[in-house]
């Protein structure tokens, strides 16, 4: 749900469970309902983290699929919100800002508490602005049956004493589940019933996450249907289908193919300015062309968010990505692929010569990127549009061979 939604104004009491839900089981959904009741809170907000600072280490499921699980998890309880607040903040996710965000978007006599594993209480002090979070909310450390309390107990007071603040503490038998074991299980193909909803069940086996290869394009894919306009969807799902069929002609890399047409219109969202920010943030500085028609940067910009955020190190699913609107002299195969899929999809608009690039693309992939570039080039002069060298450069490069 959109924090400009979540209409906070008039409660007096809400909770936030942060995690990185990878996936969300049925002990996240005890621990909330669990506070919600026991600490009479109207509202609880699950806010699956963007880009976690202390897990930098190892990558997490990508975010799209991390929110859409939640989502899935908690749609039935009225009392269950879920927040895209860290998703969308760019950079490290620390808990301070996330409640600095809440208390903008509450009243101010609205009391957050923030629900927490037992374990991560002991690292409390170590958290970005403790002092000052410790002040902005309570803490709800919740524990399994069993759970030895006396060291976290003595640690928990030593922290009210100096901060003067609340923390609790909270039995939930179902935190016995964990997420690291529902990914263990499925990677080794066991059964994960009853340990979570089956809606997220569903989703995971749908989207093939914690499976070897299954989880970057299913992230992708998600990504493209929760970032992309309705016409844009379509036209990707018509690229990924294009790119698979050429690839499967051409004897190319069929993961690859489908994994860059995913991605190549990622950042079709960004406007001018967003797209010329993230260029500088990566240290990629656009070129006269590029300055004139930011459209041409969707490509390389959509190759830094592949790189960035999805942990793509292929760098011809990188090339692909990048070149895919202009072609480049030198293309690779997957980066012809890519680029015929883009201009050949079966959704596209019929345009003079369509009909014959899409018959010679299935016998000469050479031919076919050839006459594509000529029409690319054909249309951008008659638009009075600026063409990129690039584009020039890979007509010539392949007209001399």
């Amino acid at each position: 749900m959109r924090d400009d939604i979540l209409n906070l104004k008039s409660a007096k009491r809400i909770a936030v469970m942060g995690g990185t839900f990878d996936p969300i089981h049925y002990g996240h959904l005890v621990a909330a309902e669990a506070v919600r009741h026991e600490y009479k809170v109207e509202r609880v907000i699950f806010i699956p983290t963007g880009q976690p600072n202390y897990k930098r280490t190892k990558l997490a499921t990508h975010s799209e699929h991390r929110y859409l699980m939640t989502v899935l998890a908690t749609v039935t309880n009225p009392s269950f919100n879920v927040s895209r607040m860290e998703i969308d903040r760019e950079g490290a996710t620390y808990t301070i800002d996330t409640i600095k965000q809440l208390k903008s978007l509450c009243g101010q006599q609205t009391k957050i508490y923030f629900i927490t594993g037992a374990d991560a209480v002991l690292q409390i002090l170590s958290w970005k602005n403790a002092d000052e979070l410790l002040k902005l909310c309570s803490f709800i450390a919740v524990t399994r049956p069993g759970y030895n309390t006396n060291v976290l107990r003595e640690h928990v007071m030593s922290i009210k004493r100096k901060f003067e603040t609340r923390l609790h503490f909270l039995e939930v038998p179902a935190l016995a589940i964990s997420s690291s074991d529902i990914r263990t299980r499925i990677s080794q193909n066991k059964p994960v019933a009853y340990l979570l909803p089956e809606e997220v069940e569903r989703y995971i086996s749908k989207m093939g996450l914690y499976r070897e290869g299954g989880d970057l394009m299913g992230a992708a894919e998600a990504y493209a249907k929760a970032q992309l306009s309705a016409a844009r969807l379509r036209h990707t799902q018509g690229v990924v289908e294009m790119a698979e069929k050429l690839a499967a002609i051409y004897h190319a890399d069929v993961y690859k193919a489908k994994l860059a047409a995913w991605l190549h219109d990622c950042t079709r969202r960004l406007t001018g300015v967003e797209a010329k920010q993230l260029c500088k943030s990566a240290g990629m500085k656009p070129d006269e062309v590029q300055k004139r028609e930011p459209m041409l940067l969707h490509g390389y910009t959509a190759a830094i968010v592949a790189e960035r955020d999805f942990g793509v190190d292929d760098t011809a699913v990188l090339n692909a990505v990048r070149y895919h609107t202009t072609g480049r002299a030198g293309m690779s195969v997957l980066e012809k692929i890519l680029f015929l899929a883009d201009k050949l999809e079966a959704g596209r608009e019929e345009y003079p010569g369509l009909a014959e690039t899409r018959a010679l693309a299935e016998s000469d992939l050479d031919a076919a990127t050839a006459m594509a570039l000529e029409q690319s080039i054909a249309y951008t002069k008659s638009k009075g549009g600026a063409m990129h060298p690039l584009t020039e450069d890979a007509l010539q490069y392949i007209c001399k061979r």
